[in-house]
C-alpha cells in the first residue's frame, strides 16, 4: 500500500492545481495518463483520494492529510537539489553555522570577516538560534558548528570550550551606579530591574545570583533575552543583569557595564557531532574564532560556572 516518488508526484500535482487537466499541464503528460495513474494510486491505497463531483476532484480529508506530508518531502527534495548545486558551484567547500544570540551578535561575525579574508572561496552561512533549535540544527546535519554559552546536555554532541564572560549590570551613563567600579546584588535593589522568566535559563542564572546574597528578585519587566534586556536598557527602561558577550556587542550603546560581585562564569563552547570527525574548514574557522576570543578578552575560565 506503499506510494512510490511518481505516485507521489502526480498527487501533489492534482492537489496543487485541483484538476487532471491542470496537473497534466505541470507534468508534461497526457491527461489520461494522469487520470490512469490517479486512479490506480487510489486502488493501491485502498481508499479514494478525490470526489468527483459534476466533473470536477474534490480532495478527501484523507488526501489532505496526505498533502500536508507530501507537501514536507517535496520541501526535503528541494533542500537536497539546493545543497547539489551550492557543492557544485562551491568546490571548495560550504560551512554552515550556528550561534546563540549572545555571541551571535558579534564575536561570531568578527571570526566570519577574519576567515573570509584567507579562504574567500568558501561559502559560510549563519544563523543565530535559541537553544533548542541549534541543538537541532546540529543533531539533523543542518549545521556544522554551533557556539552557544548555555549547557548543552546530549549524548550525540560534544562541546569544547572558547572563551567565557561574567553575568555583568548593565545601567544608563547618567545612572546613580554608573559611579561606582563594582556592584552587590544589594546595590540594584532600589532600582527598576529588567530580568527574566524564572524558569528560563538565564532567569535561573539571576534568581540564583540574588538567592545566594539574601535577596528575592523583583522584576519591573521581564526581557525574553540578554540581547532584549541590552535595548530595553538603552531606552532607559531601567538596568539589567546580562552576559558580557551580550554587552560587548553593543559597542555604541548608551549605558555602561559593571562587575557584580559573585557574578557565576558563562562559558562560550563550540559543540558540534561527536560521531563526525572534524573537516578541515571547520578546524580552520575554529583556531580564527579562538584568536578572535583570546583577542576581545573572553579567555578560557579557570573556575567551575
Amino acid at each position: 500500500m506503499s506510494f512510490n516518488l511518481r505516485q507521489i508526484e502526480v498527487f501533489r500535482a492534482v492537489m496543487i492545481t485541483g484538476s487532471i487537466r491542470g496537473a497534466s499541464q505541470l507534468l508534461f503528460v497526457s491527461q489520461p495518463a494522469v487520470s490512469r495513474l490517479l486512479s490506480h494510486t487510489e486502488a493501491r491505497v485502498g481508499f479514494p483520494l478525490f470526489e468527483r463531483i459534476r466533473g470536477r476532484l474534490f480532495a478527501t480529508p484523507e488526501a489532505k492529510k496526505l498533502f500536508h506530508e507530501v507537501e514536507a518531502v517535496y520541501a526535503g527534495v528541494k533542500r537536497v537539489n539546493e545543497l547539489a548545486r551550492e557543492l557544485s558551484e562551491h568546490q571548495e567547500g560550504i560551512l554552515n553555522l550556528v550561534a546563540s544570540p549572545s555571541v551571535g551578535q558579534a564575536v561570531i561575525p568578527m571570526a566570519m570577516a577574519e576567515y573570509r579574508h584567507s579562504n574567500p572561496q568558501v561559502k559560510l552561512t549563519f544563523h543565530y538560534l535559541g537553544h533548542a533549535p541549534l541543538t537541532e540544527r546540529l543533531l539533523n546535519r543542518q549545521a556544522d558548528l554551533a557556539v552557544t554559552i548555555l549547557p548543552v546536555n546530549h549524548p550525540n554532541l560534544e562541546m569544547e570550550e572558547l572563551g567565557s564572560g561574567r553575568l555583568v549590570c548593565i545601567c544608563p551613563y547618567n545612572h546613580p551606579l554608573a559611579r561606582r567600579a563594582t556592584l552587590s546584588v544589594s546595590d540594584l535593589l532600589p532600582f527598576p530591574l529588567i530580568s527574566y522568566d524564572r524558569d528560563s535559563p538565564f532567569g535561573a542564572m539571576v534568581g540564583a545570583l540574588f538567592e545566594a546574597a539574601g535577596e528575592t528578585v523583583r522584576a519591573a519587566i521581564e526581557a525574553g533575552s540578554p540581547q532584549n534586556a541590552c535595548a530595553l536598557v538603552q531606552a532607559g527602561a531601567g538596568i539589567s543583569l546580562v552576559d558580557e558577550f551580550s554587552a560587548r556587542s553593543w559597542a555604541s550603546s548608551k549605558f555602561v557595564v559593571r562587575p557584580v560581585l559573585n557574578s557565576p562564569v558563562l562559558k562560550a563552547t563550540l559543540v558540534r557531532l561527536r560521531t563526525e570527525p572534524m573537516s578541515q574548514l571547520a578546524q580552520g574557522f575554529v583556531d580564527v574564532l579562538q584568536g578572535v576570543m583570546a583577542r576581545e578578552g573572553f579567555r578560557v575560565s579557570t573556575e567551575q560556572a
